[in-house]
């Protein structure tokens, strides 16, 4: 009997613990959705921190935080979601047309689905001279604010790149500038333990006639 006891009682806190994980998952989705913080990993701990959960084991996956965020905007949201995706995806491939000369790559919520009001477009460009971005931009007299971050190229390796952010048409923009070998891989997702989902003009051109507003 002892055993059996303690059988049903490990059941009782796996079971728990399942609905804590879906609590913090619904908070930090609803973080994500309503306050534009993107950063899964933040969320979800500023979620369970908002909760009082101080279980490190109950922390959600990122992918359920990502299903959770769906389920969130088709309840609470619904078509602004939609019209704020289709909007960003529209201005993305122009965008993508603009910038065709950096073999642009689209990547992140625009191009997964999950984009709303807060979110911006998110380009990779390729380019191994310094500064070419910049004057690029400069010459078509779009105003930009430079940053600098870190990704992931692999387990081993990180690369600091240049970023540029504007903001066109009341849509937040933001270029990544990779060097030009970065076409053949791409750095590691941010929130998942594989490459980031990236997608060419003719990928997003196909994936707006297919599905003009649907997630991937």
């Amino acid at each position: 009997m002892p055993r059996l006891h303690g059988h049903h009682a490990a059941r009782r806190a796996q079971g728990n613990r399942q609905q804590l994980r879906r609590r913090i998952a619904l908070e930090a989705a609803r973080l994500i959705s309503e306050h534009g913080l993107r950063d899964y990993h933040r969320a979800k701990l500023r979620a369970a921190e908002r909760l009082g959960i101080r279980d490190d084991q109950a922390l959600p996956h990122n992918d359920e935080i990502e299903s959770a965020l769906r389920e969130h905007q088709r309840l609470f949201f619904g078509n602004s979601q939609i019209e704020a995706l289709q909007a960003r995806r529209l201005a993305a491939r122009e965008a993508m047309r603009f910038l065709q000369r950096f073999e642009p790559r689209l990547v992140g919520a625009v191009l997964e689905g999950t984009a709303d009001q807060h979110s911006a477009v998110c380009l990779h460009l390729f380019s191994d001279t310094p500064g070419e971005v910049e004057q690029f931009l400069s010459e078509h007299g779009i105003r930009y604010e430079l940053r600098e971050r870190r990704l992931r190229m692999d387990r081993e390796r990180n690369l600091t790149i240049e970023v540029l952010q504007f903001i066109a048409d009341d849509i937040a923009f933001d270029l990544s500038v990779l060097p030009r070998d970065g076409l053949r891989q791409a750095p590691l997702d941010r929130t998942r333990p594989r490459a980031m989902q990236r997608a060419s003009l003719g990928a997003l051109e196909a994936l707006l006639r297919a599905h003009p507003a649907a997630p991937m």
